[in-house]
């Protein structure tokens, strides 16, 4: 059972503020990227990570211990160009699919996703919303939506390397995550217990709430 996890860092990230994309931030000890890297490199299940990166940050990475490749002008053609770099070179039978902006992900939570692989084509943590839900316009609530069946996605989402492969390459959308391209081509995906330790940093403030051990 070979397994690659590839980290999505082609992204800007302008929302978390600073003068370097939020990846390349540091958060105490170790740059947010490296953090995401070493959740990986340090599972015994994982064989290798690949790396996608921005044009302009080919040169940033520093790291001899990863493999890596040039993203797109998305993430879904970022993940496309992982990929289809790994289609050339490793062939794994899985694949771990990672936002870089997560650099707390719980290591019980990777293993999880990995256990439930043996199973199914695809698996993705998620968190059940419970708060509610407005849909608002104008600065003003218009309605009240239902939060039943509603669920946080959330990485790493697991796949069959040769099904998400062939799910992105008939898919021209500009999807948020995996799980949309993978619904697309007909694949059904496991939905699993998430984590609320499992965040992912967005704006300034979520760099205080990010716990690393």
């Amino acid at each position: 059972m070979k397994i690659i996890a590839i980290i999505v860092a082609a992204g800007r990230g302008t929302r978390a503020g600073g003068t370097t994309p939020k990846q390349w931030q540091r958060l105490s000890s170790k740059r947010i990227i490296d953090y995401s890297i070493d959740l990986f490199k340090n599972n015994s299940r994982i064989n290798k990570v690949m790396v996608v990166l921005h044009s302009d940050d080919l040169d940033l990475l520093n790291r001899n211990d990863v493999l890596f490749t040039e993203g797109g002008a998305t993430r879904s053609e970022s993940v496309k160009k992982g990929l289809r770099a790994l289609q050339q070179t490793e062939r794994p039978d899985y694949v771990l699919i990672h936002d870089a902006a997560r650099p707390s992900t719980p290591p019980n939570l990777i293993n999880t996703v990995i256990e439930n692989l043996k199973t199914t084509d695809a698996v993705a943590p998620a968190l059940a919303v419970s708060d509610t839900l407005w849909e608002v316009i104008d600065e003003k609530v218009v309605k009240i939506k239902s939060r039943n069946n509603i669920w946080r996605a959330q990485t790493p989402q697991g796949f069959n390397f040769n099904k998400i492969l062939a799910a992105h390459n008939a898919s021209s959308s500009d999807a948020t995550d995996d799980v949309e391209v993978a619904i697309a081509a007909g694949i059904q995906v496991k939905v699993i217990s998430g984590s609320e330790k499992n965040i992912k940093i967005t704006t300034a403030e979520d760099f205080e709430r990010v716990m690393i051990v």
